[in-house]
């Protein structure tokens, strides 16, 4: 399967970044990094603010890749296109979904299910995932970024 295939099953669709466009997008990572660390938030909120910053350096490397995400599953298709986007492990993908699942319990569901330990780890990972969209974006894009 590749991302031709996601559009051709309607999961993407065609897009065209612009330098500003991929700027904003992980502006936006890089203050929910900031953010996700500001002392006396819960750890269900320091959580959700990580998962938002993976979330948008995922969508920066798929909108680099000239796509965007339908509405349809849309947060599971941008953390899946990571695997064609920056060639991401599989076990980093995997995480990331367990991540997105935590997330809709302790956004959606039920505060207080996730522990200040799972939020330094989304922290974590999120700042990995950032790094590795900007590298993958310079190497393969870099007239979309500064």
């Amino acid at each position: 399967m590749s991302l031709r295939d996601w559009l051709k099953n309607g999961w993407l669709s065609e897009h065209v970044a612009s330098r500003e466009e991929i700027a904003d997008l992980l502006g936006l990572s890089d203050r929910n990094l900031h953010d996700c660390g500001t002392p006396g938030l819960s750890a269900d909120w320091k959580f959700n603010i990580a998962y938002n910053a993976a979330l948008q350096a995922a969508t920066a490397a798929l909108a680099a890749s000239g796509y965007r995400a339908t509405r349809d599953a849309h947060h599971y298709r941008i953390l899946q296109s990571l695997t064609f986007t920056i060639n991401a492990p599989q076990a980093l993908v995997r995480q990331l979904d367990a991540f997105r699942k935590k997330r809709n319990i302790g956004g959606y569901q039920a505060a207080g299910r996730i522990s200040d330990m799972e939020a330094q780890e989304m922290a974590s990972v999120a700042t990995r995932v950032r790094q590795l969209v900007e590298d993958e974006i310079r190497a393969a894009h870099p007239e979309l970024l500064p």
